[in-house]
């Protein structure tokens, strides 16, 4: 046992260890001189160079030389004669060529290196050099038995060529040259010049299976025209087709008036269009004045025939050549407008292509390339085929922004400034949207030159023909609220808007299971060919309900809805004016409701001080409504209520 002093510099033993320790068993014998008796330890070079010619033959070497004779055994008792033993424990000698305590017998190491069991020499065991002896085989002629004769009728055929030696340099040592040993690869498989081209990759794939195997996902359900692909040869155009027969009279007489062509009346009177609106009647005379205009009009008033009436009336015959191009934000307000400029155009012979994303390129591409009139785009497309030559701006003579705003809000004023700097100076420029925001006076400023202000009612306010109301409720009975709104109220078709297109999901799968009407669902997130789908069969009366975020908020001209329903207040306040706006249109009247919770006053309010009026709160008669503070006439003025709802200042004292 080991004992340590605490101020001791060093640990001593205790004196019955150091006995043990320090007791020599005999006397010391001198240390002894390498001899041939004893020959020194081989380094691992020696044995292997010892190794190697005992396998070629040479005996001399593999010689061992004879053993040294064991040192004389001791016992335990020799060693630690103040240790007490059991009885037959210590006087047990330990041989080197016997089986121990353990039973398992020792081993001792050749000169060479080779472990084998005491005792066993060259006369039995194994052989004092390692090796195992095999029969018939002496020294270096322990080599393999030849093969045999092959049996059988003899081989067939041109006899086999020898195999080319690697000593005189094989294929794998031709390795000169820059391109590495690849081409001698390629030559050695014999696939350098006769294999055929490469397939094409799908899509944007680089991986096994392409990008479509998604790690055995399903593949995103994608338009199979909507990958660009290789640009295919296109014929050359043909000449502009020639305009049909003018029409004859007579024609509206309030449009004729306006300074319209003929054959612009024409397709007015066959719209059935009597009577100009207000934004119509002041824009349609400056611009065809040729002024640079901006045009703010509540929505459903008909802006879109206030810039194309005009513009379509001064085109004159068609040309293979864009002269107009409309931005819009949205794929389905291009499309809109291409629909409406497909029925003024009736005796114009002008030609009218929508340019958006979501669809193929090819369709688009043939339609620029073969002559085209009027470009209604969005900004993304329309750039990817400006840069890769598809679409050039030099001829263009009319630029028109629509909603100017909603593009604002979706990021597109790069792309919108990238647009207008492909475009001739000498042009004629129209903004048009709902509502005016402070930052388009910036953009009009650098795009407009001395523009004329055209704006038609309050800005930033309802149609006068929407009837609006707020229904306050508890957050968790939005649901509830909702379905019975549907039940109880007289409507013949409504448009549901969310905030999230997750929302709009939850609430389409929950009328489509709990309620008996057909309801359609339509967000970014799906589609272009569902949403249109969506669209035209709400229009055509096969979906009564159309579950919808901001992306049908703005300018989609859709007759015969009677109610719109705000799922949450919208964040942004002209939301609100451009979502209710899609009911009452045409004069027509119509009404919109908004659920609101206590958690959404302030946006509740900045609604009211943008449109300047008080919006009204209602309840649904019969509604089982659960306690809300909104509800309550006793809880208190709005502003003290709202105060429990902001957020905590934190007490307590300040850190300096």
């Amino acid at each position: 046992m080991i004992e340590c002093r605490r101020n001791a510099p060093f640990c001593l033993p205790s004196p019955g260890v150091a006995s043990r320790l320090y007791a020599s068993p005999g006397p010391l014998q001198p240390v002894k001189q390498p001899s041939d008796s004893h020959p020194p330890k081989k380094s691992l070079l020696g044995r292997l160079a010892n190794g190697l010619k005992r396998l070629l033959g040479d005996t001399s070497a593999g010689t061992p030389a004879a053993a040294s004779p064991p040192p004389p055994a001791r016992s335990k008792k020799d060693l630690f004669p103040d240790e007490k033993f059991e009885p037959g424990e210590g006087s047990g000698r330990e041989s080197r060529d016997g089986a121990g305590r353990g039973g398992r017998a020792r081993t001792g190491r050749a000169p060479g290196g080779d472990e084998r069991p005491a005792g066993a020499g060259a006369g039995g065991g194994r052989p004092a050099d390692g090796r195992v002896a095999r029969p018939g085989a002496a020294g270096a002629a322990d080599a393999r038995p030849p093969r045999p004769p092959r049996e059988g009728p003899p081989r067939e055929g041109p006899p086999r060529e020898p195999r080319p030696s690697r000593e005189g340099g094989g294929p794998r040592d031709q390795r000169s040259g820059e391109g590495g040993d690849r081409f001698v690869r390629a030559e050695r498989s014999g696939r350098a010049d006769d294999r055929g081209p490469r397939p094409e990759r799908g899509g944007r794939g680089g991986r096994s299976g392409g990008r479509d195997s998604r790690d055995g996902r399903p593949p995103r359900d994608r338009d199979p025209e909507e990958a660009r692909g290789p640009r295919q040869p296109l014929p050359p155009a043909g000449p502009p087709p020639e305009p049909p027969a003018e029409p004859v009279g007579p024609f509206p007489e309030a449009f004729e008036t306006l300074g319209l062509s003929p054959r612009v009346l024409g397709g007015i009177r066959d719209m059935g269009y009597s009577t100009p609106t207000t934004i119509q009647e002041k824009g349609i005379p400056l611009a065809l004045e040729g002024r640079d205009m901006i045009g703010a009009s509540q929505t459903g008033t008909g802006k879109t025939a206030a810039f194309g009436l005009p513009i379509l009336s001064k085109l004159g015959a068609p040309q293979n050549a864009p002269r107009v191009l409309i931005l819009e934000p949205t794929r389905e307000l291009a499309a809109q407008v291409v629909e409406a400029f497909d029925k003024f155009n009736v005796y114009t012979g002008l030609r009218t292509v929508a340019v958006y994303g979501g669809v193929g390129y090819d369709k688009q591409r043939r339609a620029l390339h073969e002559g085209i009139d009027v470009i209604v785009a969005t900004p993304g497309r329309l750039l990817d085929f400006i840069g890769d030559g598809t679409i050039s701006l030099a001829s263009l003579q009319y630029l028109v922004l629509d909603e100017v705003d909603r593009m604002l809000d979706m990021g597109f004023l790069p792309d919108v400034r990238r647009i207008v700097d492909h475009c001739p100076d000498q042009r004629q420029t129209a903004f048009f949207s709902a509502t005016m925001p402070a930052q388009i006076k910036t953009l009009a400023n650098w795009a407009l030159k001395n523009p004329a202000e055209v704006e038609v009612g309050i800005r930033f306010s309802p149609a006068e023909t929407v009837s609006h109301y707020f229904y306050p409720v508890a957050a968790d009975q939005r649901e509830q609220l909702l379905k019975a709104l549907l039940e109880k109220t007289d409507w013949q078709s409504i448009m549901i808007f969310t905030r999230t297109k997750m929302q709009a999901d939850r609430i389409y799968g929950m009328l489509s299971t709990s309620t008996a009407h057909k309801v359609a669902v339509m967000h970014s997130d799906i589609a272009q060919r569902d949403r249109e789908k969506a669209l035209a069969g709400f229009r055509d009366g096969s979906f009564e309900v159309i579950v919808a975020t901001d992306l049908a908020a703005r300018g989609l001209d859709i007759s015969g809805v009677s109610h719109v329903i705000n799922y949450q207040v919208p964040e942004n306040p002209e939301d609100y004016v451009h979502r209710i706006g899609r009911t009452g249109r045409a004069k027509k009247e119509g009404d919109a409701y908004t659920l609101l919770s206590a958690d959404e006053l302030e946006c509740a309010e900045s609604i009211e001080r943008l449109i300047g009026q008080t919006i009204e709160r209602r309840q649904l008669e019969g509604f089982d409504y659960e306690y809300t503070a909104l509800l309550d006439p006793h809880a208190g003025s709005a502003e003290k209520f709202k105060k429990l709802f902001r957020s905590a200042k934190p007490t307590g004292k300040k850190r300096r």
